[in-house]
């Protein structure tokens, strides 16, 4: 009997595939970092190809180190950043040009245009998001725009577009399968999510042709089988799902108004709401938080773009720590009442202030400011950013008892707890944080039967850790007060 489910979990500035056992149990993992591209203020790219070949090498990884063969793995699941834009040639399967990562503003001008011109409202209607270049639309049609002859060879049919775990489907069966899910699909800021397919005037609006859209699956669903020259043998691939929606899935986030945040490159909060599609009204999204026997499940979002990647800055180009490690012990000797905040908006701000232009500052310095406090300042602001959204949802009437925590940074403890002071509510962390990669694997072993049900999958949840607050109403009221000014300070907008 097949023993193993391997999920692919491609992020921002890592792939990741990971062997989990039939319990749900981490096995085996590879991961390998790959090169961010900033050709200039504002954009970020990444090499489709470079993607593809990490995510591969990943997998033989994982697979090699749990000594385990092709006709070991029940199935695959996909995880992946999403509206991430990729456009490849059918026929050759090669990127037409570097992929436009979700980080990436280029197209900011333009979401103004359609900003003054009135499509804001409609757009939101029927997607659920807020008109920013932070979605799969305006970057698609900026590469068939900008591209030579990319326009023409779309509408002749010749180019295909997808999101991330789109072009990995692709790769995978060798151009056999052009799909994508609900969740994903629901990034792009071109699919209806109340009546869940691609919407004809949306792609009007932003000029996108039609033939270049893959087909929308449920999250589980049958998306065809691995190309046998990639690991020995052909293996189903059964489910593929966004990466925050997934990560909610491995928290087991399937009741109304359960929540998680994850904390890897940027933080997303997520709350189920059922099958209600809640429109706020406090700049967060409504999107799909999973859809499984076309039974579309919805949840309120709020994105943050940095929050591990501001730790990555520090070490990787402020150079003021050799790993991320570190962080954690020079915050705990900051003093707790550090008036130094780092606000991280090197590609803008996300919720709930969606300001393009804004960018990243550092205020309430002295002359005793050293590594220790800069450093502190990019783990608070991750906590500020996550109270931002909290209190973003208690404006639009729903409120948090507890928060469900993972991802790298949920691993620092400093972080967790200040997390727990200043939203004044319990963080619970699992006993395994890799969720993401586990939602994909519970999404893809739902369909090949692997588990009955959302029920079993929600008492495999363990918890490792719950904090509960230290702190009183002043101090909150204070740090964050403090945090707004600094906010205030960097926006560009109101």
């Amino acid at each position: 009997m097949s023993k193993y489910i391997l999920a692919i979990d491609q992020g921002t500035t890592s792939s990741r595939a990971l062997l989990f056992d039939r319990e749900g149990t981490p096995i085996s993992v590879g991961r390998q970092e790959f090169k961010q591209h900033f050709p200039a203020d504002g954009w970020v790219e990444h090499d489709a190809s470079e993607i593809w070949q990490t995510t591969l090498s990943c997998c033989h990884v994982a697979m090699s180190e749990a000594g385990a063969e092709a006709n070991d793995i029940i199935c695959i699941g996909i995880t992946n950043q999403r509206e991430t834009t990729i456009v490849w040639d059918r026929k050759t399967g090669e990127p037409i040009s570097n992929a436009i990562v979700w980080q990436d503003r280029r197209t900011s001008d333009y979401c103004d245009s359609l900003r003054e011109i009135g499509h804001s409202e409609v757009i939101q209607n029927k997607t659920g998001l807020l008109l920013d270049p932070y979605f799969s639309a305006t970057k698609l049609r900026w590469i068939l725009e900008n591209v030579p002859d990319a326009r023409t060879r779309a509408e002749n049919g010749e180019l295909a577009f997808g999101t991330v775990d789109s072009f990995l489907l692709w790769k995978l069966t060798d151009g056999k399968s052009h799909f994508t899910d609900a969740t994903n699909a629901s990034r792009t800021m071109l699919f209806n999510i109340a009546e869940q397919r691609w919407d004809s005037e949306l792609l009007k609006m932003f000029d996108i042709p039609a033939a270049v859209l893959p087909e929308v699956k449920d999250c589980a669903a049958d998306f065809g089988n691995s190309t046998a020259d990639f690991f020995g043998a052909a293996i189903p691939i059964t489910g593929m799902i966004g990466d925050q929606q997934s990560a909610a899935f491995g928290q087991g986030c399937f009741a109304n108004g359960s929540a998680k945040s994850t904390y890897g490159t940027g933080c997303f909060l997520l709350l189920n709401t059922g099958e209600q599609i809640v429109k706020s009204s406090n700049k967060l999204l409504s999107t799909v938080a999973y859809r499984l026997a076309n039974k579309t499940c919805y949840a309120i979002e709020g994105s943050i773009f940095m929050a591990g990647a501001t730790i990555q800055w520090l070490r990787d180009e402020l150079k003021l720590i050799a790993t991320a490690e570190e962080s954690e012990q020079l915050a705990r000797e900051t003093a707790d009442d550090l008036k130094v905040y780092l606000v991280p908006a090197f590609t803008g701000l996300g919720a709930p202030y969606w300001d393009t232009n804004a960018r990243g500052s550092i205020f309430g310095m002295t002359r005793d400011t050293g590594v220790k406090e800069i450093v502190t300042a990019g783990l608070m602001s991750a906590c500020y950013q996550t109270k931002d959204l909290v209190e973003a949802i208690s404006a639009d009437g729903a409120s948090l008892n507890s928060l469900k925590v993972d991802g790298g940074m949920a691993n620092n403890n400093f972080v967790t707890q200040k997390l727990a002071d200043l939203l004044d509510c319990e963080v619970q962390r699992p006993t395994i944080t890799e969720t993401t990669a586990l939602g994909a694997a519970y999404i893809a072993g739902l369909q090949a039967g692997v588990f009955s049900s959302l029920e079993e999958i929600t008492q495999k949840w363990q918890l490792d850790e719950a904090f509960e607050p230290t702190k009183d109403q002043s101090w909150r009221d204070t740090q964050y007060s403090g945090w707004n000014a600094a906010v205030k300070k960097t926006r560009t907008q109101e």
